[in-house]
């Protein structure tokens, strides 16, 4: 896959535990404050999309992370900038800490259906709650 030069690379994950995914509600002061995501982050130069995914939950959540395979990808224009999105599903080792102090849950599919979420995270979620 080749990366929008123009857009701001993200690299998120899907993790899954006892049917419940877990998602992380946007810090105030940060674009798309308030929203639920999946965890992740911005891309660094010249880091993986795999790196970034261990980097970002080691440093947001404070668990080991295993990246498995590229689940989700979509490319999405808000006003202010372009995000290219990347959803990998990933196993982690450890309880997850809001080392950020955002606020974490583990939602059902009934409960991610109906969470307030980023544009570009709408066809995953879809994906994801299909019954």
């Amino acid at each position: 896959m080749t990366a929008d030069r123009s857009a701001v690379v993200v690299a998120a994950a899907i993790i899954e535990r006892d049917g419940r995914w877990l998602m992380a509600r946007r810090l105030q002061g940060t674009h798309l404050e308030g929203l639920w995501e999946f965890p992740g982050g911005k891309v660094d130069p010249g880091e993986t999309l795999d790196a970034c995914l261990v980097r970002e939950l080691d440093e947001e959540l404070g668990v080991a992370a295993r990246v498995g395979r590229l689940r989700w990808s979509t490319t999405h224009d808000y006003p202010a900038k372009r995000v290219q999105l990347y959803f990998y599903d990933c196993a982690i080792e450890g309880e997850p800490r809001p080392l950020l102090g955002q606020e974490l849950r583990w939602v059902s599919a009934s409960e991610l259906a109906r969470l307030p979420v980023p544009d570009a995270d709408a066809g995953l979620v879809a994906l994801l709650t299909r019954t």
